[in-house]
Parts: C-alpha cells; structure tokens; sequence
C-alpha cells in the first residue's frame, strides 16, 4: 500500500532527522572543547615563560656571582617562549627581549625597559590571543545552539505534518470503520463507509468493507424472503 509506504519513510525520515541534530550536537562541541584547549595550553606556557623572566629581571644584579645562572634560566625561558609561537605578533616582541636581554644583565637601565617592555607586551599578546579563543569558542557555542534549536523547531513541525498526516489517513478511517460497525450491530444494516477526501488506499479498503456488508445485507434480505 502506498500510503503504508508513505508512513515508513516518514517515520524514517523523523528518525533520520534526530540523528542528524545529535550527531550534529556532537561535532560542534567535538570541534570545539580541543580547539579552546590547545590554544589556552598554548598561550599559558608563553605566559609562565614571561612570569619566570620577569621573576629573573627582579633578582639581577650585576655585581652578584648568581648573573650567569640567572642568565642562562632567563635564556631557558626565553628559547621556551620562541618555540611555542603561536601568534604573529609574537616574533617582533620576542626580537626585542633578545636584542635586549644581556645589556639589562650588564646593568644597562635603557635594555632593562625594553626588556621588560618587551616581556610584557608578549605576555599581553598572549593574553589576548585566550580572550579570542574564548569569543570564538561562544560564538561556535552559541551557532552550534542556534542550529540545534533549529533542527528541534524542524524535527517538531514536520513532527506535528506527520501526526497530522496520520489522524487524517488512518485514525480518522479507523474511527469511521469503528463508527460503521457500531452502526450495523446497532441495526442501521444501510449505513457504510464513507471518505471522498482519504486516500486511494483508504477509499479502496472502504470500498471493500462496504462490499462485504452490502453482500452480508443481501444474504440477509434474501434469507428472510426464504424464510417468508
């Protein structure tokens, strides 16, 4: 029956449609939690780098024996820092702590500003760089949201089509067969199935109930002549 088949596939359909919003669910917030993760673990060792060489500025002292250790522990930092570049501004601050970190070791007051003017700006690069991380993660959050709101509001209208669909095409046919049974045994033996607007399929199973009752009246009829 086509209108059998048409239930199927609907009911396929709706199916089909749900496993699209939660897969769908699935991948944006997939794609999302690792993003933001590695780009904050990112960020943050760049940013502990500028912590310890700041720290280090605070202890130099270039009459101190420490200088060289507290050198090469800023260099460490530093060497961190320039292999974990993940913004392109980074290099040109980066640079600048370079050209500048050994005068601020030997006591040169103008290095030691850059330097520390440099460290800063990377560490506000940095910073920064968490906070687009974190916009670009809402605003994939809430895309992501919106389509599955969209989804839901399809799978429900196409939902309430298909229910509809079916009231009219089978419940509404059932309850008149209902309806014409009760009729018969109640002794209304002429009432019979009608529906002009069901389906071909529903017209042509009315079309044979009211076959069998119009036989089964016919039967009726000419027992009761026999019998008169």
């Amino acid at each position: 029956m086509k209108f059998a088949q048409s239930v199927k596939l609907g009911a396929w359909f709706l199916i089909s449609l749900n496993l699209m919003m939660a897969f769908g669910s699935i991948w944006v917030f997939m794609r999302m939690a690792p993003a933001i993760e590695i780009i904050i673990e990112q960020n943050e060792r760049s940013l502990e780098a500028c912590e310890e060489m700041l720290s280090i500025l605070v202890l130099v002292n270039p009459s101190s024996k420490d200088t060289a250790q507290l050198e090469s522990r800023f260099l460490n930092a530093l060497n961190r820092a320039d292999k974990n570049i993940t913004e392109k501004e980074e290099p040109i601050a980066i640079d600048a702590i370079r050209n500048n970190y050994r005068g601020t070791f030997s006591g040169n007051f103008e290095n030691q500003k850059k330097t520390v003017s440099a460290i800063l700006k990377l560490a506000e690069i940095n910073r920064n760089a968490m906070v687009d991380a974190d916009r670009k993660a809402r605003r994939l959050g809430n895309a992501g949201a919106w389509g599955i709101v969209f989804m839901a509001s399809a799978v429900f209208l196409i939902g309430m089509l298909f229910l509809r669909g079916l009231k009219r095409n089978l419940v509404k046919p059932l309850e008149e067969i209902q309806s014409v049974i009760q009729a018969v045994k109640s002794g209304d033996s002429m009432r019979r199935c009608t529906g002009p607007d069901a389906p071909q399929d529903i017209r042509t199973i009315f079309g044979g109930f009211n076959d069998i009752l119009d036989q089964s009246t016919s039967n009726a009829l000419n027992n009761k002549k026999w019998e008169d």
